[in-house]
């Protein structure tokens, strides 16, 4: 069931990743971003810090039934807080890619980033449960 769906892939990003890459409007993230990054996922919160400061906090949503399977984020913390992005993921293993759209923009229909379209890329690896 789509319920069961939707727990399976909560469950599966729940826990501490780490970036492994990352591209902003085609250009690849500074290294500096890329290995200080950190996300954290508790339930259907997500935190991202980089360098320790906070990035970014949202509860989000998922819809894995679609194709690529859907995420919306609520911004509760961070620079867009009271915003909306919303944004596809795919879940590999022990990594998970996301590519979103900037605030107030259409969600992205593949994993692809371009010169002034506002969309983040980027792809973690698990290191804590």
């Amino acid at each position: 069931s789509d319920e069961k769906a939707v727990q399976s892939d909560l469950e599966r990003l729940q826990g501490e990743w780490t970036m492994v890459s990352g591209e902003i409007q085609g250009e690849a993230m500074p290294d500096e971003i890329r290995t200080t990054a950190r996300r954290v996922a508790k339930e259907n919160e997500t935190t991202v810090t980089v360098s320790g400061q906070l990035s970014m906090k949202a509860r989000f949503t998922l819809n894995p039934t679609k194709k690529p399977k859907t995420i919306d984020y609520e911004m509760t913390g961070g620079p867009t807080e009271g915003k909306k992005q919303l944004g596809i993921y795919e879940l590999d293993g022990g990594e998970v890619k996301f590519c979103f759209a900037s605030p107030g923009n259409d969600r992205p229909t593949e994993f692809k980033t371009a010169a002034g379209d506002g969309r983040t890329l980027s792809v973690w690896k698990r290191i804590k449960p």
